[in-house]
């Protein structure tokens, strides 16, 4: 990185800094708002403001964003946007498209918006397609997603989005819909989206505001880096200051040589007093973040770091556990087996299940043999596509070991790794009597 990047970087972060303590002061200083009921829908019902209604002032921001929300939340009827949405679905899809010409509208119209997001937007588009599924999917279940998104919109911080640029986001989304729909466009359709659209960001925006006196990110410096395949290195790193996770969440890292280009990674240890942590990375192709924390960082470097997100491990049950692991999904397992050594419940028995497709690929398991050294209550059982059945462990793909090594319908369990293995141990597991409201995983979101 030249200088003169790097002190543009600078430059950025102090004005980020104080923007959220001027924020910060006017919040204490203000007096406590009035909150307003939430608009009207089309035709005066409740559930939303029309379609070309713009929001109000502060609508999408400020601290009103509070009461708004919880008005919008209370009214908005998510299961009668999801059949109008999902009956209008052929309209508008692929999404692929849709998100194609929304992007293309939005940095037509406003340019300078177009700084926020990384040179190459193949992987945001994919993930915004994700972020619609989700939320058409479950837009009759308001308080999970509100919850999963006010996560989202404090992760968003650090990208420096603000009210306003959502408001450019809903501007664009009409824009597609109405071109993706020609002459089969109507008012109601267009309505529904922007209502699902505006309860998404009235949720993020929460979640920002409620995060007020948090940092947007964190600064770290690369204090190790061991490469343990040709594609896959442990990558240590130091903050300056406590980075508040806890073990099984994952943050979102960005690396100095793709600028806005942020990739989520698992912490691979519990949280440390010397605040530092460890990310398992593997390459997953050429010109990514992953690439170049594996073959373009070096101890010295500088990354950034997103606020710790999700929920794999919930701190409220004591039941016995089962962790399944696949590739570099052993991370967070690897943290909350280093949690419970400190910490464990009385009486907590663990099994720790580790795939890979040969035995070579288990490339962290003598740390995790002596982590668990002596430690009765902890069982490790790796499973390598290539083993035969034998003492080391049973062969065979990962969720059939899993799924026939015992009775797992009393225990609560987190499964990490690639998409398919989640599904499939997932779906073994359902079979085999233990409730999908004790199978945790992270999911995967995009960004807005």
């Amino acid at each position: 990185m030249d200088m003169d990047t790097t002190s543009g970087t600078t430059e950025y972060d102090r004005l980020i800094a104080r923007h959220h303590a001027m924020r910060l002061r006017r919040q204490i200083l203000a007096p406590a708002p009035s909150f307003a009921a939430a608009p009207a829908g089309p035709g005066g019902a409740p559930g939303g403001p029309r379609a070309d209604a713009r929001p109000a002032a502060g609508g999408y921001g400020g601290h009103e964003a509070y009461g708004a929300h919880e008005a919008y939340h209370r009214d908005h009827d998510g299961a009668a946007d999801q059949r109008l949405i999902l009956g209008g679905l052929g309209l508008v899809t692929p999404f692929a498209d849709l998100i194609d010409h929304l992007y293309t509208f939005m940095f037509r119209r406003r340019p300078f918006l177009r700084g926020l997001f990384p040179e190459s937007m193949e992987f945001q588009q994919v993930h915004l397609e994700r972020m619609f599924e989700y939320l058409i999917e479950h837009l009759h279940q308001p308080d999970r997603i509100s919850a999963t998104l006010a996560q989202l919109g404090r992760d968003h911080r650090k990208l420096g989005v603000r009210p306003v640029h959502y408001e450019a986001f809903e501007e664009a989304l009409c824009e597609a819909i109405r071109l993706r729909s020609g002459a089969h466009w109507t008012p109601e359709l267009e309505a529904a989206w922007v209502r699902m659209l505006r309860f998404a960001v009235r949720s993020m925006v929460a979640g920002a505001e409620s995060a007020l006196t948090e940092p947007p990110y964190w600064h770290a410096t690369v204090v190790g880096h061991e490469r343990r395949r040709a594609d896959l290195a442990v990558v240590r790193v130091r903050t300056g200051e406590p980075y508040p996770y806890r073990a099984g969440q994952y943050g979102t890292v960005e690396h100095p040589l793709l600028p806005h280009t942020w990739r989520q990674y698992s912490m691979g240890c519990a949280p440390r007093s010397d605040n530092e942590l460890e990310f398992h990375v593997r390459r997953t192709g050429p010109g990514g973040v992953s690439e170049a924390l594996v073959e373009h960082t070096a101890v010295g470097d500088r990354l950034r770091l997103g606020p710790p997100r999700g929920t794999l491990m919930p701190e409220d049950d004591t039941r016995d556990l089962l962790l399944v692991a696949g590739g570099t999904g052993l991370a967070p397992m690897k943290a909350i087996v280093e949690e419970l050594v400190e910490h464990r419940p009385r009486g907590r028995r663990v099994h720790l299940f580790v795939g890979a497709r040969a035995r070579a690929d288990l490339y962290d398991w003598p740390a995790l043999a002596e982590l668990g050294g002596r430690k009765p209550w902890l069982e490790l059982i790796p499973v390598a596509d290539d083993a035969a059945e034998g003492p080391a462990g049973p062969g065979g793909r990962l969720a059939e070991a899993v799924s026939r090594a015992g009775d797992w319908s009393r225990h609560l369990a987190c499964v990490s790794g690639p998409a398919g293995l989640v599904d499939e141990v997932r779906t073994r597991l359902v079979a085999s009597g233990l409730p999908a409201t004790r199978i945790h995983h992270d999911p995967v979101l995009g960004r807005l």
